[in-house]
């Protein structure tokens, strides 16, 4: 194991890591914007381009259990830069798509690189900080990680009116290539003296089964199947998960360990926030269609309308520390999660005559209450967990959390499709109501997902 870097080093860190998630976050951010354009560009409807975000999501939860392996075997150093390669060379392949199925595999291409940046990033910084301080490093590894979504609707907005789609992926180069050369002139060069082997039957098993099902969400709905085939392919998906889980308790060196679902708060943190996200996962592909599609904004006014929930979420960085040591993750994660769920389904009530200034203060407020919640679930993730765990841990909740996303996207486009049938889908009213629905539902997919938080002991927070 390598040493722990200096405390200049350690000062840099956070904002080294930050580079890849202030690409990630800028990335997203600034498609969701424009994936009205794209959808007309590509001749496909606006539901129609959800492959486009769940493609990327989906290959973050298929790469990203190898992450933690790749890092112990080739040292975090050179994982990450490649990482980051990897993701600024598909970004660049995106923006030169010519149609809907080329853009999608070349969104694959850029989540393979994500899913090596962000958890190795995680994993690094939890190596480096002890317990003691993890809550205020990563809180500050977010700060700069949230100028991405706060600069990302608004720079998407302006380059889709005034430039063209296909730049949207093009900003990810210069952001890729600074990136590149500092994380490989100062990031710390953690890995271990001995790995196992790749567990590869697992990964073709579990990346198999999370491919599959993600398939079955997506074209739920669209008859592009019959019901026979859904059903055959659904039930496919989970034989395959199923034989993952089997194979997982029986090889000493599975891909993912799920024996440290054993460690409480470890299986609080993965569980919570996989249901959590869920629900959030899907507002971020909402909003753009309600406010530009239903109610008939610019890109430019949809972006300024998403810029008040990432300076909600900057602004709450610095007390969130001393906020979970008054009042402990159980108490905070609880009644965050049930909050949460009621803002996002107050925006069921936003429509054509809803006044700016509410729809901007409901914004705020939701960004304020989602920073909570990612910054405590992420945290929590090592409260309990060994230094020798902590690429296990990582790669795991890593996993679950871009696997909810995915299912989030998912899931909000199939209530929303539902509600709104293909050739209604360019008539505001209907968009609307559907968008809706897919709020209502969303938000109680996340009230109730605070049950899970219940099994955290009052003193959890006490540990860190």
């Amino acid at each position: 194991m390598t040493p722990p870097p200096s405390e200049p080093i350690k000062r840099l860190l956070p904002w080294l890591v930050a580079v890849a998630f202030f690409m990630q976050s800028l990335d997203t951010t600034i498609l969701n914007t424009a994936v009205p354009a794209i959808a007309q560009a590509m001749h496909v409807t606006p539901l129609g381009t959800k492959s486009v975000l769940a493609s990327y999501t989906l290959s973050l939860a298929v790469f990203i259990p190898i992450s933690g392996w790749t890092a112990d075997r080739f040292g975090t150093r050179a994982v990450f830069a490649s990482a980051i390669a990897l993701f600024t060379l598909g970004s660049v392949l995106c923006g030169l798509a010519t149609n809907i199925a080329m853009l999608v595999a070349c969104r694959v291409i850029q989540g393979a690189g994500g899913a090596m940046m962000v958890p190795v990033g995680r994993m690094t910084m939890a190596r480096t900080f002890p317990k003691s301080e993890l809550v205020g490093a990563m809180a500050f590894v977010a700060i700069p990680s949230l100028v991405g979504p706060m600069l990302g609707p608004v720079l998407g907005g302006l380059i889709v009116v005034y430039l063209h789609w296909s730049v949207v992926f093009f900003v990810n180069v210069p952001v890729g290539l600074l990136g590149l050369y500092a994380v490989w002139r100062h990031l710390p060069d953690y890995r271990e003296a001995h790995t196992p082997p790749l567990d590869t039957v697992g990964l073709v098993l579990f990346g198999s089964g999370i491919a599959l099902l993600s398939y079955v969400l997506e074209v739920f709905g669209e008859h592009t199947l019959s019901g026979p085939l859904l059903l055959g392919a659904l039930l496919l998906s989970f034989a395959l998960l199923a034989a993952y889980g089997l194979r997982a308790v029986r090889t000493p060196h599975p891909l993912l360990a799920l024996g440290m679902f054993r460690i409480r708060t470890f299986r609080a943190a993965v569980c919570g926030s996989f249901f959590t996200r869920l629900g959030l996962g899907g507002i971020p592909f909402l909003f753009p269609l309600l406010y530009q599609v239903g109610l008939g904004f610019s890109p430019i006014e949809s972006g300024l309308l998403v810029m008040p929930q990432a300076m909600a979420a900057i602004g709450l960085k610095a007390l969130l520390p001393s906020i979970l040591a008054r009042y402990g993750y159980r108490r905070v994660l609880v009644s965050n999660t049930v909050i949460l769920g009621v803002l996002i389904m107050l925006f069921a009530t936003v429509g054509a005559t809803t006044p700016i200034w509410r729809i901007v203060v409901q914004a705020f407020v939701l960004g304020f209450f989602t920073s909570t919640q990612y910054t405590s679930m992420n945290t929590l993730v090592y409260a309990d967990v060994r230094s020798d765990q902590m690429s296990g841990a990582s790669t795991i909740a890593g996993t679950g959390q871009q696997l909810s996303m995915s299912f989030g996207v998912a899931i909000a486009s199939l209530v929303a499709a539902l509600f709104v049938p293909e050739r209604l889908h360019s008539v505001p009213s209907a968009m609307i109501h559907g968008v809706h629905q897919a709020f209502l539902i969303l938000g109680v997919l996340t009230v109730v997902s605070s049950v899970v938080f219940t099994s955290l002991r009052w003193d959890d927070a006490a540990s860190r």
